[in-house]
């Protein structure tokens, strides 16, 4: 009888919502998927079913909100925009180089960055 517990595989899944119509994105999930673990699951938005904006017990964000920025998904809150990239690369090898991101002298720069840039790609997709 085995008893031996891995955390590893006691981890929960993190879900990380995507945009499946934006070029970018697509590309750089591509690249996540190949270098992922197994606690993270990809879900591109337009994949969900119509029945997700119309259910008001759902806890979840509408579609609209998922498109206008990342959004990760763990133990049931959301993590957004440049915390939830930095989050998800976190489940390869490469979490490390990723971090920096968060470092509070970077961290303000870094997430101006990337709302400007969400917003631009959301006007010019939608």
């Amino acid at each position: 009888m085995n008893t031996t517990s891995s955390s590893q595989s006691d981890r929960a899944t993190d879900v990380l919502y995507y945009d499946g119509q934006c070029p970018l994105c697509v590309k750089e999930m591509d690249r996540l998927h190949r270098l992922k673990d197994q606690h993270l699951l990809l879900k591109d938005i337009h994949t969900l079913p119509e029945a997700y904006d119309d259910d008001p017990d759902c806890p979840q964000p509408s579609k609209e909100r998922l498109l206008r920025v990342l959004h990760l998904q763990r133990n049931g809150r959301f993590i957004t925009g440049i915390d939830a990239n930095i989050a998800a690369w976190q489940h390869t090898r490469f979490g490390l180089c990723w971090r920096w991101l968060g470092w509070p002298f970077i961290r303000p720069i870094a997430e101006f960055a990337y709302h400007r840039w969400a917003q631009w790609r959301y006007q010019r997709l939608y």
